[in-house]
C-alpha cells in the first residue's frame, strides 16, 4: 500500500513528529510505501528522507497518488483530500484540545482514530461522525530503538525532566527543588534554545527517575525508568502496576495530571519509588506498547478503509458545500487560536502578565460572541 501521512510540522522533535517518523519507518520495514506531507520541513523530515522515504511540502510534487491518507491536523487533511479526490482517508486525533487536532467531518474520511480515551471523546462530540467509525489505537514505541536499561537501584540517584516545555516559567523550578531536597542529580532532556533532541533513547537509560508525560513518559517506561507524570499541565502519579490500567488509556497525559505543579505533590510521588515495581511496569509496556504490533493495527485499518471505499464509492456531491463550511468556520477559529497563544505567552511577564492574560481572555470571549467579526 501507498500511505500518505500528513503532519503540520516536521521540524523539531516532538509528539506527532516522532509518531510520523516511527510509523513511516515501520511501514517501510513491513513492505509498504509511506509518503509524508508537511508544510514545515526540517530535522525530522531530513531523518525520514535519509531512510529513502518521500517527504514533501508540495503535494503536486509527490511521485505517485496514494492509496489511502493517514490524516493528522485538519488543515492538511482537507488540503490532501482535495488534491486527491479519489482517495479515502482516516483522521487521527492526538490531543483533547487545540486547533490543529480538532476533528472534521468529510465523506471520504471513513475512520476516525483517537490515540486515547480523551481523544475518542472529542471525536464522539462531533455529531456528524458515525460512532461506529471511531476507533482507538494507543501510542506505541519502537522497542528496537528504546532498549532496556540495567536494573534500577533501590533508591533513585539520577533524575531527568523529559519535556520540550521545561523552563523557569513552567514546571522546572518545582522539580528542581524536590530533586535538590532529595539529593537527586537532575538533567533536562528536550528542546533547549531551539535545538532538536533527536535521540532520547541514548540518554534515558542513564536515569532512574524521569518526570514526563504522554509519549515521553511511554518512552521512559519502555527503557525501565521510574516515571512521575508531570509537565506544564500539572502533576500526576508515579506510574505503577496498580494504576497502569487507568493511566495507559489516558495516554499518561494531561487528563491524569490533576494536581498543581508544586513541590509537595512531586515529593509525595517520588517517595513512592519502587525499583521492582518499575521493572514490572516496563516489562508490561514493552509487551503491550510495541510499535510492531501497533503498525499491524494501522495496516489492518488502511485495508478495511480501502475495501469499504471500493464498495461504497461515497458521493462527491456534498464535498463543495462541506469545504465552504469548513473554510468559513476555521478561518476565524485559527485567528482565535493564534490570539490565545499570544496571551498565554504574555502570562509569563513578571508583575503584569497574569492581569494582561485575564484581560486577553475577556477580549477573546467577546470577539467569539460576535459572528460578524
Amino acid at each position: 500500500m501507498k500511505i500518505l501521512i500528513t503532519n503540520a510540522d516536521l521540524d523539531l522533535y516532538a509528539g506527532t513528529q516522532v509518531v510520523v517518523r516511527d510509523l513511516a519507518l515501520q511501514l517501510q520495514r513491513q513492505g509498504h510505501q509511506p509518503m509524508v506531507y508537511s508544510r514545515k520541513l526540517g530535522h525530522v523530515a531530513g531523518e525520514i528522507r535519509r531512510h529513502g522515504i518521500e517527504v514533501t511540502d508540495d503535494l503536486n510534487r509527490l511521485s505517485s497518488v496514494p492509496d489511502v491518507i493517514h490524516g493528522q491536523h485538519h488543515p492538511l487533511v482537507i488540503e490532501t483530500l482535495l488534491r486527491f479526490p479519489s482517495v479515502p482517508a482516516i483522521f487521527v486525533c492526538h490531543a483533547a484540545r487545540g486547533f490543529l487536532e480538532a476533528p472534521i467531518y468529510f465523506p471520504r474520511i471513513l475512520r476516525y482514530v483517537g490515540i486515547d480515551h480523551r481523544c475518542r471523546k472529542r471525536l464522539e462530540n462531533l455529531p456528524e461522525i458515525p460512532k461506529q467509525h471511531i476507533d482507538v489505537i494507543f501510542n506505541a514505541v519502537d522497542m528496537e530503538r528504546f532498549r532496556p536499561r540495567r536494573p534500577l537501584p533501590p533508591a533513585p540517584k539520577r533524575a531527568a525532566i523529559f519535556s520540550n516545555n521545561a523552563s523557569r516559567f513552567t514546571h522546572l523550578p518545582a522539580v528542581r527543588k524536590v530533586c535538590r531536597e532529595m539529593g537527586l542529580k537532575l538533567d533536562v532532556l528536550g528542546r533547549q534554545r531551539g535545538k532538536p533532541f533527536p535521540n532520547p533513547e541514548a540518554f534515558l537509560p542513564q536515569y532512574d527517575l524521569v518526570f514526563a508525560k504522554a509519549r515521553c513518559a511511554l518512552e521512559a517506561l519502555a527503557v525501565g525508568s521510574a516515571v512521575v507524570l508531570c509537565d506544564v499541565a500539572g502533576v500526576g502519579p508515579l506510574v505503577t502496576t496498580r494504576n497502569f490500567d487507568v493511566l495507559r488509556p489516558m495516554n499518561f497525559g494531561a487528563g491524569v495530571m490533576v494536581n498543581p505543579v508544586e513541590a509537595k505533590y512531586l515529593r509525595a510521588e517520588v517517595e513512592r519509588y519502587d525499583a521492582d515495581d518499575a521493572a514490572a511496569v516496563s516489562r508490561r509496556v514493552r509487551c503491550e506498547a510495541d510499535l510492531t504490533e501497533a503498525s499491524r493495527l494501522w495496516i489492518a485499518l488502511y485495508a478495511a478503509v480501502l475495501s469499504e471505499f471500493k464498495l461504497l464509492q461515497p458521493s462527491a456531491k456534498e464535498e463543495p458545500a462541506l469545504v465552504a463550511a469548513y473554510l468559513k468556520k476555521w478561518s476565524k477559529a485559527k485567528k482565535v487560536e493564534w490570539a490565545k497563544k499570544q496571551f498565554r505567552r504574555i502570562r509569563s511577564i513578571p508583575l503584569v502578565g497574569s492581569e494582561l492574560h485575564h484581560l486577553g481572555r475577556r477580549i477573546i470571549r467577546e470577539w467569539t460572541k460576535n459572528p460578524e467579526t
